[in-house]
């Protein structure tokens, strides 16, 4: 099944969308946000575009208008940027909203649908490795 993430600001207004696969209708708040990065990790690393649009801003890279530009292209290393997520998560750097109700802890379990919209909200900048 095919869900929607949108990055948002506290205001609603989104700053960046995207489809992501998932397997099964059922996961933890964790889970959702390990896919989430690795799969914006893993494109990246494909391509090694100019610009990073993605939930945690890579250590060795400066925010820009259009996402974080790396100072050298370089891969980014999946598993940290992920425990990053996870600690930020955590410490309140952002939040997760599934159709439009707030996730609270890691090991929530969440019951997807196709229609289900998912926001990830950043209170702060999330600086990764």
């Amino acid at each position: 099944m095919n869900i929607l993430i949108s990055d948002e600001l506290l205001n609603g207004t989104v700053t960046n969308q995207f489809e992501m696969q998932v397997e099964s209708d059922q996961l933890t708040v964790a889970d959702l946000i390990k896919k989430r990065v690795a799969i914006e990790i893993e494109n990246y690393n494909k391509r090694l575009p100019e610009y990073f649009n993605g939930l945690v801003q890579p250590k060795e890279a400066e925010r820009t208008l259009n996402g974080y530009k790396l100072k050298a292209k370089q891969l980014i290393d999946v598993e940290k940027q992920i425990y990053i997520a996870l600690d930020a998560f955590q410490k309140n750097g952002f939040f997760v909203l599934v159709d439009y109700e707030q996730l609270e802890e890691l090991d929530q379990v969440v019951t997807l649908k196709s229609t289900s919209k998912i926001a990830f909200v950043k209170l702060t900048p999330l600086v990764g490795g």
